[in-house]
């Protein structure tokens, strides 16, 4: 949702007329398509079918990458938002843009560290952990 907000409002300007949007709805537009995939793939289980693919290293990566990319449009971004523009309704959207930007730069950074965690097995709770008997 977040992703989508980045990029719709970005879309409702005149980001054709500064190189710089190019760049942030590329990475929003991005990732907000391959977000969707991974949700559907989740959705339908389909991670089960492909066992043999490492889910937690593919989600730890796919998430690190998401945040250093968003880290770039986020900065970009909020970099090219002039409050001195000619049209006002386009000032609020790319400041609206930049902030959700972030938001967004933050929820894939937590999402990388709790990647990471699932991927080296950290916080399992009891239901998911081994029990051995050491008697």
């Amino acid at each position: 949702v977040l992703g989508l907000l980045v990029w719709s409002l970005i879309a409702a300007t005149t980001y054709h007329l500064h190189a710089a949007y190019g760049w942030v709805m590329f990475v929003s537009l991005f990732f907000w398509i391959l977000t969707l995939l991974f949700f559907m793939t989740y959705l339908l289980q389909l991670q089960l079918k492909f066992y043999v693919i490492p889910w937690p290293l593919v989600l730890m990566i796919y998430n690190a990458v998401a945040t250093v990319l968003y880290i770039t449009a986020f900065v970009t971004c909020a970099a090219a938002v002039h409050p001195t523009s000619w049209r006002q309704w386009d000032y609020n959207r790319r400041a609206a843009a930049s902030f959700f930007a972030c938001v967004t730069m933050i929820t894939y950074g937590v999402s990388t560290f709790f990647s990471f965690r699932a991927w080296k097995g950290l916080g399992s709770n009891a239901a998911t952990s081994q029990v051995t008997d050491h008697a």
